[in-house]
């Protein structure tokens, strides 16, 4: 009696796994573990130059053009050749932020921080991709009209 409850429970949690294992959604859709797909098509970066819209507050800005081939390393950050505060009256592009310019404990360098000079950390290029996964995202000023 005992072995066949046994028995009947682990048949029963056996087939409980399988359907739950089947209707997990993946970005794999119903390409077999074992199995490779395709790569997808690489979307083209936007090139607007245009200065977006941020969604909340303290949101990075995201980069307007084209960075590829930008050299960022220790010895080199390209994106300072036009955003640093020395060259943004030559290159008429916005200054990285005060922020970028101050160490820990909030003293100001003269140059920027170490710790803000990877720019691809938080500022991203934006492609035209589709989303692979829903979202229902709302901005600061969708959610505070939707309270009054």
């Amino acid at each position: 009696m005992k072995i066949g409850l046994v028995l009947l429970l682990m048949l029963s949690s056996g087939l409980m796994a399988q359907t739950s294992m089947d209707s997990i959604a993946t970005l794999r859709g119903d390409m077999p573990i074992a199995e490779q797909a395709a790569a997808p098509r690489m979307e083209q970066v936007e090139n607007f130059d245009v200065k977006r819209q941020r969604s909340y507050p303290m949101q990075p800005p995201t980069v307007p053009h084209k960075i590829d081939g930008y050299q960022v390393d220790l010895n080199q950050n390209r994106c300072l050749t036009c955003h640093s505060r020395r060259v943004t009256e030559v290159s008429q592009a916005p200054m990285v932020s005060v922020t970028h310019y101050m160490d820990r404990e909030g003293n100001f360098l003269a140059e920027v921080s170490p710790r803000r000079y990877f720019c691809n950390q938080c500022h991203v290029p934006l492609t035209a991709a589709r989303p692979q996964v829903g979202n229902d995202f709302q901005d600061m000023d969708t959610l505070l009209n939707s309270t009054q």
